[in-house]
């Protein structure tokens, strides 16, 4: 598990504050290899990326995590209106939040902040930190 002094003042900001990256900056939106995305704080898989499709919306985005528990659920009116912020089910590492917009099978849209993340290449095995 990372500690809050290893983490850049960006990856505190995102994952210890709640904060959002700028849309379309994140290293992990283009990402298209084959591979497990996890959380930057405690390593846990979050997403495969056979679950990522492009949303057009500026952030890595996914239909469903990869088991009920990987994400937790909470309320969010941050911005006067009512949001479902996504959390790492094992750290509580702040991902995003999810919408109803998304893609059958599930109709979900996670959109998930490329900081909280470390996407693992399953063909080369290259580790690389959103």
């Amino acid at each position: 598990m990372k500690t809050k002094e290893q983490l850049t003042p960006e990856q505190q900001r995102i994952c210890l504050e709640q904060g959002t990256e700028l849309p379309f900056s994140g290293k992990l939106l283009q990402q298209q290899g084959m591979g497990l995305y996890r959380c930057l704080l405690c390593n846990s898989p979050l997403f495969v990326s056979d679950t990522k499709f492009d949303a057009g919306c500026g952030w890595p985005s996914f239909y469903q995590p990869v088991s009920e528990q990987a994400v937790r659920y909470l309320d969010d009116y941050s911005l006067s209106r009512h949001r479902t912020e996504i959390r790492c089910g094992h750290c509580d590492s702040h991902l995003g939040h999810v919408f109803d917009d998304g893609p059958p099978p599930t109709g979900l849209r996670f959109c998930v902040n490329s900081v909280s993340l470390i996407f693992e290449n399953q063909e080369s095995g290259e580790i690389i930190e959103g």
